[in-house]
């Protein structure tokens, strides 16, 4: 029987550097916002993550990036008018973009 964790830190407790995250959602909409801010918490750097989309504005995903956690980013998405965080992580060649078309992702995962 699958364990269930109690809380959000629970849930990405074993979330390590250099991970691969899949996270849901499409921009903030059904981004797993508690999830995230516990894997901001949990302190993993070097994250691969695997998304619709890079994020946007200051939360959720953008706030992964802005804090530096991410390396990588897998998604179909990239940029819209608040993606800041992604556009300046990307021009300073501190973030990878692998741009994948949406259902190419989908399969993928």
């Amino acid at each position: 029987m699958p364990t269930i964790a109690r809380n959000a830190a629970e849930a990405v407790a074993g979330i390590r550097d250099d991970s691969t995250v899949l996270i849901g959602g499409f921009g903030n909409a059904g981004q797993p916002m508690e999830l995230i801010d516990a894997l901001l918490d949990g302190g993993a750097t070097g994250l691969t993550v695997v998304n619709n989309n890079a994020g946007q504005a200051d939360a959720g995903l953008a706030l992964l990036i802005k804090e530096r956690r991410v390396k990588k980013i897998i998604c179909s998405f990239p940029r819209q008018s608040d993606s800041w965080h992604f556009d300046a992580a990307y021009r300073s060649g501190e973030i990878e973009l692998e741009l994948v078309p949406q259902g190419n992702l989908a399969e993928r995962i």
